[in-house]
């Protein structure tokens, strides 16, 4: 069992992974773009635009104790202090490019990239994690991921990815995800973005709100958190939580406090605009007219 993370910054990328008693760091750096081929353990050989590239090995021990534990999150608190905190991005692993939700998603996170100008963070599996990392490095933004083994897709039997070969530990990528959300300065943009997703999805969405109710992230410095709610795909679970309201598990208005729904990426980049005073662009401008536009038609 292995642990990896991955970040990639402009023509930077940097991949850090392990297997069994090694660890390999390999850093590629870009210049004139040419289209060269390398290979992944364990996988197979992935064409990229790279020109150089250099590594070294270090030494990895077996996870035989809770020191390895802490060895395996502070590689991701490494990671995210190199990269910078972010948007993390939340969302299922089975939906991918033939699904329309993959699309939605590949297009919100360029337009969020180019809004927030920050780091994207995602599960680094396939599904709408991949479509993430896609769109924000479409936009030329730098992005990080923190991978498990066992992902539901394309990818689950040999764990191949194409921007990250190998796994980590769950405990190290709920931690991961976690400090790179977190804003320590009123300089970070930062943001949760949830996506429609199964079982792991709701997990990391629920524990990230409840670490929000109990002001462990956001106490400073409040932290954006956008549940996507496309083709009504959570609607059934928003009909439940207002029923949790009623029978007095949550307080009335507790949960649209925490969180802000947003039906389509118009909404959420227009919240995103006004939560942090950026202008949108002239594309999310045209997109928020439309959709404003399109539900004044349907009332």
């Amino acid at each position: 069992m292995g642990f990896s993370v991955l970040g990639s910054v402009g023509s930077h990328i940097l991949v850090r992974n392990s297997y069994e008693r090694t660890s390999k760091i390999q850093s590629f750096r870009e210049r004139e773009r040419p289209t060269i081929g390398f290979e992944l353990s364990r996988s197979r050989s992935y064409h990229g635009r790279i020109k150089s590239s250099k590594y070294e090995l270090l030494d990895f021990d077996e996870r035989t104790s809770p020191n390895e534990v802490r060895k395996e999150i502070q590689r991701c608190y490494e990671l995210i202090h190199r990269l910078g905190r972010g948007v993390v991005y939340l969302g299922s692993s089975r939906m991918g490019p033939d699904h329309s939700h993959y699309s939605k998603t590949l297009e919100l996170s360029t337009e969020i990239a180019n809004l927030l100008g920050c780091t994207s963070w995602t599960g680094a599996g396939p599904g709408l994690m991949d479509a993430a990392t896609k769109g924000a490095l479409r936009a030329g933004k730098s992005v990080g991921g923190f991978k498990i083994g066992k992902e539901a897709g394309e990818w689950t039997a040999s764990n191949y990815h194409p921007y990250l070969p190998s796994e980590v530990f769950f405990s190290a990528r709920k931690h991961g995800l976690v400090d790179a959300v977190v804003r320590s300065s009123s300089s970070e943009r930062t943001a949760v973005v949830a996506l429609p997703g199964g079982i792991g999805t709701l997990d990391e969405v629920f524990e990230i709100l409840a670490l929000i109710q109990l002001e462990r992230i956001g106490s400073k410095l409040p932290v954006p958190f956008l549940l996507m709610n496309y083709d009504s795909f959570y609607s059934k679970l928003l009909n439940f939580l207002d029923d949790c309201e009623d029978w007095g598990t949550l307080s009335k208005g507790e949960l649209s406090s925490l969180w802000k729904v947003c039906d389509n990426n118009s909404e959420a980049l227009a919240y995103l605009s006004e939560f942090y005073d950026l202008p949108l662009s002239e594309k999310g401008r045209h997109d928020n007219e439309l959709e404003s536009a399109s539900g004044k038609l349907s009332q």
